[in-house]
């Protein structure tokens, strides 16, 4: 019997996955919760062999909880709404096992399942697409500037390296922030290493 814990923030939705995989003859619910921190709790409490996990949850989200539950030995399985690579890539570095969408018809998710405690991992194929297809949206300059960056060089020592000023080297910076929609300059370069866009 493979025994599943669910964490989901619509109750509705808590509930209906619930059902749906009750239903299954080789899978049993044997806990639900409804954010991060609960997961995280129920998971250390009822060893469970999957935990299906919603990204956006109040308190922990769906990520942070995978991301503490990597030692547990339990399979943790996204179950999202949300097809952004970069909530994918933090997923895998998180070691989760599945990411799957919310529009999926309802038997993938078990079969995903059975897919998962057999060994094999399940990813939403735009994801992979997603993955291969990205451009890098930085102009060579600015990739220039954020290597600098990652070299640890600050604004000025940028700015006399390029010879440019250092109010441009500030515009460089936050239109780079502003295009790979990070908060700062360290998520920029941790984002552009994953990528791969450094060369």
């Amino acid at each position: 019997m493979i025994r599943i814990v669910i964490a989901e923030d619509q109750r509705m939705l808590l509930g209906a996955l619930g059902s749906l995989l009750s239903l299954e003859d080789d899978m049993e619910v044997v806990g639900k919760a409804s954010n991060g921190e609960e997961a995280v709790e129920l998971v250390k409490k009822l060893q469970p062999d999957i935990c299906i996990m919603d990204i956006e949850m109040p308190g922990k989200t769906g990520l942070e909880a995978a991301e503490e539950l990597k030692p547990h030995g339990c399979k943790v399985i996204i179950l999202t709404t949300f097809a952004r690579s970069g909530y994918f890539q933090r997923a895998l570095k998180a070691g989760v096992k599945g990411y799957l969408l919310k529009d999926s018809p309802s038997e993938e998710l078990a079969s995903s399942i059975r897919s998962v405690m057999a060994g094999r991992r399940m990813f939403a194929p735009e994801l992979m697409d997603d993955i291969y297809s990205e451009e890098n949206p930085l102009t060579e300059r600015e990739m220039e500037v954020l290597g600098l960056v990652a070299d640890g060089k600050n604004t000025k020592d940028i700015a006399s390296e390029l010879t440019i000023t250092t109010g441009t080297v500030r515009n460089y910076i936050s239109t780079i922030l502003d295009k790979l929609e990070v908060t700062n300059r360290i998520e920029a370069i941790r984002q552009s290493k994953e990528k791969g866009w450094f060369k």
